[in-house]
């Protein structure tokens, strides 16, 4: 008996025993949470077909070669029902374009109302490919691939992927942080129509097992009350340095609450202590306040760092660094292998799909892919240097203009604040200015040496007893 055929005899077995695994296992989809996956939308482990399209065995082989999913027939990309007549043949139909996939697929079909649902598991000898080549999943996106770029990725890094892993530490009665879900739901423009667990395991962020409901690890990183219960190199550390070298620590932060708060953070960090230039607007008559970098670019890097990051990487965080002269933000672990330097920012192979996954329901990312171009043109727009580096670690830097001094209208948002606090306050403490602006001491005292240097601030006295005097 030739391969082909023991190859589709075992993937028939394989459907069988899926269906019976299905019904004891996996929940049949309700009309609710049909409507629940319909306005969440498309997405790494979901896909909407109007109709049974010469491209679904594309949808099939993505899925087999990524994480698995479900295909929606009868749903347009839009989210409206418009259904298909079910029966033996269309069925049958749908069965034969599996197992015309190399190596054949296996798969579950199940109805609700006139919608076919077609679930397909990951694929257990990768790369699959069908007549037209080999694809897999890229976000809500099917990406074409040759068959090596493909065969290196997964031999390398595609078998464990530590966002898909299951954290059995996780506790969700205890941990899970129903403020922070919500928080998500309202930034995905996702309304709960079904209950939690059900929206999460629709997300892809956790799984029923024996009854109990088993958060994986982006779960984890999204929803936990507290991220540093759990992992550490969760981590996004954030740092000012004097002058153009690794030397003197002037303000240092580490963010580690949640994955998304961690960029928020950072953001802030940034924005203390980058420079704002003015610009009067003609038409409207209003100050615009430009950034010395652009902050969606900074952004973006910070999200790609974040997103793209080796996980099973535990002995670095992701870095925030600023210079004199520069700021760069690190991400651990290298480039994915079955990605090469020369297709950096042409396209995507993803390390973390259920992370990346998220950030771009929630818009905290553009899409898929494109986030390296955006970094670029914002940089050009705004005569910013930019520069990539890969070792061990993928590094951005964003080369700063040349600074005037603090008697222009060029003065950074924290000096700015720290000069007027003091013009309207002489006595104010250093620790009075921590507490306002929320710095470190020793970062309201990096600003302080910046305004004497400029000389627009001298001290007279003492440490209780002194004042500030300005020369505006």
């Amino acid at each position: 008996m030739n391969k082909t055929i023991l190859a589709e005899q075992a993937a028939e077995v394989q459907v069988k025993l899926s269906s019976y695994n299905n019904k004891d296992n996996v929940m049949t989809t309700t009309i609710n949470e049909l409507q629940q996956i319909i306005q969440e939308g498309e997405g790494y482990l979901i896909e909407f077909k109007e109709s049974i399209s010469s491209q679904l065995d594309r949808e099939m082989v993505a899925f087999s070669n990524a994480s698995g999913g479900r295909i929606f027939i009868g749903i347009t990309d839009d989210g409206s029902i418009r259904g298909i007549t079910i029966n033996n043949e269309v069925k049958s139909r749908i069965q034969d374009i599996g197992r015309n996939c190399q190596p054949p697929i296996a798969l579950v079909l199940e109805e609700v109302e006139s919608v076919l649902i077609v679930r397909i598991r990951e694929g257990m000898d990768k790369p699959y490919h069908c007549s037209s080549g080999f694809y897999t999943r890229v976000g809500p996106n099917t990406q074409k691939l040759n068959r090596d770029e493909l065969q290196e990725f997964f031999q390398n890094e595609g078998k464990i992927r530590f966002d898909e892993l299951t954290n059995l530490k996780f506790d969700i009665q205890t941990d899970f942080s129903e403020d922070k879900f919500s928080q998500f739901l309202i930034r995905s423009n996702i309304r709960k129509i079904t209950d939690t667990a059900s929206i999460l395991v629709n997300l892809g962020v956790a799984e029923k097992q024996d009854g109990k409901l088993l958060m994986n690890n982006t779960g984890v990183f999204f929803f936990a009350k507290n991220l540093a219960a759990h992992f550490l190199h969760t981590t996004v550390t954030c740092a000012l340095y004097e002058g153009t070298k690794k030397v003197n620590v002037a303000d240092r932060r580490d963010f580690n609450e949640d994955i998304l708060s961690n960029i928020e953070g950072a953001m802030l960090f940034l924005k203390r202590y980058l420079a704002l230039r003015y610009h009067i607007s003609q038409e409207k008559l209003e100050r615009d306040e430009i950034p010395e970098i652009p902050f969606e670019a900074l952004r973006e890097a910070i999200v790609n760092a974040v997103t793209h990051r080796n996980y099973f990487e535990k002995g670095s965080t992701v870095m925030v660094e600023i210079f004199d002269d520069r700021v760069v933000i690190s991400s651990p672990g290298g480039l994915p292998k079955g990605l090469i330097e020369k297709d950096f920012g042409e396209r995507s192979v993803l390390r973390n799909p259920r992370l990346a996954d998220l950030f771009h329901r929630s818009d905290f990312a553009e899409k898929l892919g494109t986030g390296i171009t955006r970094m670029r043109e914002l940089c050009l727009s705004a005569n910013i240097e930019l520069t990539f580096s890969f070792s061990n670690f993928v590094s951005v830097t964003f080369y700063r203009p040349v600074q005037t001094t603090s008697k222009t209208t060029s003065k950074t948002t924290s000096k700015t604040q720290i000069f007027s606090a003091i013009l309207t306050q002489p006595q104010i403490t250093t620790e009075e200015l921590a507490n306002r602006f929320h710095l470190t001491s020793e970062g309201i005292r990096y600003h302080i040496r910046i305004l004497k240097k400029d000389g627009v601030l001298k001290r007279k006295g003492g440490r209780k007893n002194g004042y500030w005097e300005v020369n505006a």
